[in-house]
């Protein structure tokens, strides 16, 4: 049975929160607060966090800047709409996906499904084993790292398997829903902003010039690429 937290300010939504996912058949702990949240997730053994981003003494962003000190737990940020610099935001801090309320139910069990998925998957070393070069990039995915002309990169575990999907196939042009759905293993539900926030932090820390990208390029219309020198 997976643990999943769910921390939001407002009770109701803990509740329908609650209720979807013991339906799934998941083990449901609640916060109020990001403190709350970090506390959780140090003491208890959480398999995912959704997560909301305003919220009193400390807000979804900052909890998620502690839980990354700490753990690669998938995590979901519960945001309103309007809220697109929070999205951002979290996305760049190491959230790995976020939900617009009002959310559907089906399509919030679909992606808490598709993060335990990857997170699972991820945790018990059925991927690949062995190691990439590209230019100065180097992968090596038994350690799970990157380096770029031999000094570490910190990814999250999101930037990382997008790299590596690329990386797995130089020079082939791969959408944004092609990527969500190889990486999320999920369907897209209009995902391309999410996808294009986590290739412009990528970029960020691959590139010694995001603005004329080396390695990780943009094909006008149909997607991305990686390229070596």
């Amino acid at each position: 049975m997976y643990n999943v937290l769910v921390c939001d300010d407002e009770k109701d939504i803990v509740s329908a929160l609650k209720i979807y996912l013991t339906s799934e058949g998941y083990n449901v702990f609640e916060a109020s607060n990001g403190k709350e949240a970090v506390e959780v997730v140090e003491s208890e053994e959480i398999h995912l966090v959704l997560m909301d981003i305003m919220m009193p003494v400390m807000d979804g962003i900052q909890a998620m800047v502690k839980i990354r000190e700490k753990s690669n737990v998938p995590v979901i940020l519960l945001t309103a709409k309007g809220e697109d610099t929070d999205k951002v935001l979290g996305l760049t801090v190491g959230a790995d996906d976020y939900i617009t309320k009002p959310f559907n139910p089906v399509e919030l069990q679909a992606r808490v499904k598709s993060q335990l998925r990857r997170y699972m998957l991820l945790g018990s070393g059925n991927q690949s084993i062995g190691k990439a070069r590209m230019g100065g990039i180097e992968m090596d995915d038994k350690a799970k790292e990157v380096t770029l002309d031999g000094e570490k990169v910190n990814l999250t575990r999101t930037e990382y398997d997008i790299l590596k999907l690329l990386m797995d196939h130089p020079g082939e042009v791969f959408s944004p829903n092609q990527i969500y759905e190889k990486v999320w293993n999920d369907n897209p539900f209009g995902t391309e902003n999410t996808v294009a926030v986590h290739i412009r932090h990528l970029r960020e820390k691959i590139e010694y010039n995001p603005q004329e990208p080396r390695y990780l390029k943009v094909v006008w219309g149909r997607g991305y690429k990686m390229e070596g020198d």
